[in-house]
């Protein structure tokens, strides 16, 4: 295989979590006793442009159905995080009446709304028909179409380059990031913005965040790769904000490379700490698979241990990273009795490979189990003051990344 980026052979493994399948492909009872469709877990790295990507991957709209089960607008934390970005960003950029806004996979609205509401014209690009559907209840206008090169020609062609281009947690998420990255330089104005938020693959390594990894995510990102890859493009990053979503993002924002404004001494001070903890440095993706598998067994040590003790452990959170968690330790039904979720879209379903069964958080004060492991550990905050009262009466509440460990 060649890197996706610079084409270059791909000779290092970085990580191997084995066979899955896909993350967000939530069961229906008929379907249990249906074979399900495996596919490799592996990443590697590229020791020339050091992206980390998936070994392989299948077409993109096998991972991304007209009935994908993600909704935005489900984590609360999430919406303000959305709702403090578009301020910020009308704010900054002078967005009126008159500017543009694309958001590339905007799923159901949650961010789009924000500007809406500013009488701000905006337009998503989000493949997925039930959220495309959702956003459009919301009076946003969609193209349910994967975005790239032909679509971003496309909207210059129709009047349509916009004076700001959002992208959050989708870069890492498309096949072709050549592509990709082509059509943010044709459907963006002269003078106008890109920003993209994506976990930063330093907070991965650092915090053994692998069960981040999933078939979706095509690639794992650092400043100094997409810096790269923008420059490939015509395009340069000015400037980049550390965030604390999704256990530690980046927001970039990148413009055409003529563009007037000078870059921040945030882009080098990042470029610097990434070269310091030795992201271009294969040493540091040769020992990762030794962590991970230490995190699995230390989850997998601590569910039979609780087991044997007669004790109910259940999660919260049918999330694509606990469903990467899952399958690679092998655990199911047996050890885990249960998972909640908020998302309607999810309960009465079952978690793709583990066959664990998907309720509404009211299941948890029903049944009062011993113990909580809250998957997404990136919302665990918002889960348990949520669930203050259920902690208050006895229950316990962990995570498991980056190791087994108690939340109060």
């Amino acid at each position: 295989m060649n890197c996706r980026h610079c084409c270059k052979p791909l000779q290092h493994t970085f990580l191997d979590l084995g066979f899955a399948p896909p993350s967000n492909s939530y069961l229906n009872e008929s379907e249990l006793c249906a074979p399900e469709v495996y596919f490799p877990l592996k990443l590697k790295v590229c020791d020339h442009c050091w992206l980390v990507q998936t070994e392989d991957y299948a077409q993109a709209d096998l991972f991304f159905s007209k009935d994908y089960a993600y909704f935005s607008s489900t984590s609360t934390s999430w919406l303000e995080h959305a709702a403090a970005y578009s301020k910020d960003m009308i704010t900054r950029l002078a967005l009126g009446s008159n500017s543009f806004v694309i958001e590339v996979a905007s799923n159901d609205g949650y961010l789009l709304k924000n500007f809406v509401a500013a009488n701000i014209p905006c337009l998503g690009i989000e493949p997925t028909a039930s959220t495309a559907a959702a956003a459009e209840k919301l009076g946003i206008p969609v193209v349910r179409e994967f975005f790239g090169e032909t679509l971003g020609r496309r909207l210059t062609e129709e009047g349509r380059q916009a004076d700001l281009i959002a992208g959050n947690n989708v870069f890492a998420h498309v096949p072709d990031i050549n592509d990709f990255t082509l059509g943010l330089k044709a459907a963006l104005k002269p003078g106008g913005t890109i920003t993209l938020e994506f976990p930063h693959l330093k907070q991965l390594i650092e915090h053994i965040q692998f069960d981040t990894v999933y078939h979706e995510h095509f690639s794992y990102l650092s400043l100094y790769t997409v810096k790269g890859i923008f420059a490939a493009a015509g395009l340069r990053i000015c400037d980049v904000e550390e965030l604390p979503t999704h256990g530690g993002s980046l927001r970039i924002f990148g413009c055409h490379m003529d563009d007037r404004r000078e870059d921040s001494a945030n882009v080098e001070r990042v470029l610097a700490d990434e070269l310091r903890f030795g992201l271009q440095d294969l040493d540091v993706y040769r020992g990762f698979q030794q962590r991970a598998d230490e995190v699995k067994n230390g989850l997998v040590s601590f569910l039979i241990e609780q087991k044997r003790e007669g004790k109910q452990v259940v999660a919260y959170g049918a999330a694509a990273k606990g469903n990467t968690l899952l399958n690679y330790a092998g655990i199911k039904p047996d050890l885990l009795s249960y998972v909640c979720d908020a998302a309607p879209s999810k309960q009465g379903k079952y978690l793709p490979g583990s066959h664990i069964p998907i309720f509404s958080p009211q299941k948890l004060a029903q049944t009062q189990p011993d113990t909580v492991l809250i998957l997404p550990w990136n919302i665990a905050k918002e889960v348990l003051e949520q669930n203050r009262a259920l902690q208050e009466s006895g229950t316990t509440f962990v995570v498991a990344i980056p190791q087994i460990r108690s939340l109060t």
